[in-house]
């Protein structure tokens, strides 16, 4: 902090050149001396101000650097300009200054200052993977406005250095675990998508995850079953995958890690298709073993015409982004109580597989924006427990439950959060390590 309050009333200094040169009287040599120098510490700091930081900056990415920077600049900017202002009242209460020299420092101070404001407004906005496009927009139109953008630029400053403390602790976890090669499990990792999505074209279904395992020893695939299918039609094209997997890996069996419907169209493989022979574990996320009750209401009160014109604009969508044959209807009548009660019934588990579930739950509905926050309503009106939007904690507890997710305060951890869908820093949850140590634990069981 000595640090920083130095370095931020130097450059104030040097930024108020104009009126100590005038104060000290600096001429010739000693003048030409002392603006070389100001300059120089002004480009030092405006090109490199991660480099006045007293953070450790050897586990930051170039592009972690430059963004921290860029909260170093804006940091610098804020309290600067505080100094100033206090500076100038104490020089109009006290001092007996020419009016000009005093408006011709304060131009100039204004100009410096608002140049590092503007390099590290650009610095956020360009390289910041946090900070949501609404709150780009209002610091792009309202960074001008007084007041108005001291809030709006701490909060989005705020949000970007919390991005690089966390980003450059996952560096330090990755370092200090590099050699152990941590998630290299006995056996290759299948990751099994949820409904309504695609796991290998376009988007990653499981965000930052995948990266992370496999720069931690671990070897995974995808389930690449279609976006929307009933049950046994996705167990179908999962335990094609699964023979595909093990004659290219030569690999007697794999681990499965499933989401959401993924675990039922993995359960439904392993015990109706033959691969429990394939299969050493299966561990489910968030999957609604028993059900989801927004299912029977989606199907059972509303008018059978909206349905059908829902899944037909539907399946004409994923047909062009490459299903073969999409079945809405299909998909989420298997998510009904229902079905999911008839299911269990039929699909047994296998003996020789590891079952294992975790779950997590929304604090509220404003822990996800719609139509999770809609749903999370729904489900507690009618069945007055905790939830994660889309799943009642109660309906994915299977095999050996490995427990809740949770976090405090209103935030909560959603259904898309599991998968790390929006790519979010969540305080108290940190979805790469979650991931990193569900697989150290199954390596742990010989698996």
């Amino acid at each position: 902090m000595i640090k920083k309050i130095l370095t931020t009333v130097l450059l104030v200094m040097v930024c108020n050149f104009i009126l100590w040169q005038n104060i000290l009287q600096l001429k010739n040599g000693r003048f030409w001396l002392v603006l070389v120098l100001s300059l120089l510490f002004y480009l030092a700091f405006s090109v490199l101000p991660e480099r006045f930081s007293v953070r450790d900056l050897k586990y930051m990415t170039l592009r972690m650097k430059v963004l921290y920077g860029g909260c170093e600049l804006l940091t610098a900017f804020g309290y600067g300009f505080m100094i100033e202002l206090v500076f100038y009242v104490i020089l109009l209460i006290v001092g007996n200054l020419p009016w000009r020299l005093l408006l011709a420092n304060a131009l100039v101070f204004l100009v410096l200052f608002l140049l590092l404001e503007m390099q590290g407004i650009f610095r956020l906005l360009l390289l910041s993977k946090q900070i949501k496009v609404g709150k780009k927009l209002m610091v792009m139109f309202f960074w001008w406005i007084p007041i108005f953008n001291i809030y709006i630029i701490r909060k989005v400053t705020r949000i970007a250095r919390i991005e690089c403390e966390v980003e450059s602790h996952i560096a330090q976890m990755d370092a200090a675990r590099a050699e152990n090669q941590v998630c290299q499990t006995k056996y290759p990792i299948l990751m099994v998508h949820g409904v309504f999505f695609r796991d290998w074209q376009y988007f990653n279904y499981w965000g930052r995850i995948p990266k992370e395992l496999i720069k931690n020893g671990a070897n995974v695939y995808y389930g690449k079953q279609e976006s929307a299918l009933a049950v046994k039609e996705s167990a179908k094209e999962l335990s094609a995958q699964i023979e595909q997997i093990l004659e290219e890996t030569g690999a007697p069996k794999l681990n499965i890690i499933a989401h959401s419907k993924g675990g039922l169209d993995s359960r439904y493989a392993i015990s109706m298709y033959g691969m429990h022979e394939k299969v050493a574990s299966l561990t489910t996320i968030n999957t609604p073993h028993y059900g989801c009750k927004w299912a029977d209401i989606l199907l059972g009160k509303l008018p059978l015409s909206v349905v059908k014109k829902v899944a037909k604009t539907y399946n004409k969508m994923f047909k062009k982004l490459g299903d073969a044959h999409p079945d809405f209807i299909g998909a989420v009548e298997d998510l009904t109580e229902e079905r999911a009660l008839v299911f269990n019934q039929e699909v047994m588990d296998m003996p020789g597989v590891l079952y294992q579930s975790v779950m997590s739950k929304m604090n509220s509905p404003k822990s996800a924006g719609f139509p999770l926050s809609l749903t999370y309503r729904i489900i507690n009106m009618l069945q007055k427990v905790e939830n994660d939007g889309l799943v009642p904690i109660t309906s994915a507890k299977w095999g050996e439950y490995l427990g809740d997710v949770v976090v405090s305060g209103r935030r909560g951890i959603s259904h898309g959060d599991m998968i790390d869908l929006f790519r979010e820093n969540i305080a108290g949850f940190e979805v790469r390590n979650f991931y990193v140590d569900l697989i150290k634990d199954l390596k742990s069981k010989g698996y």
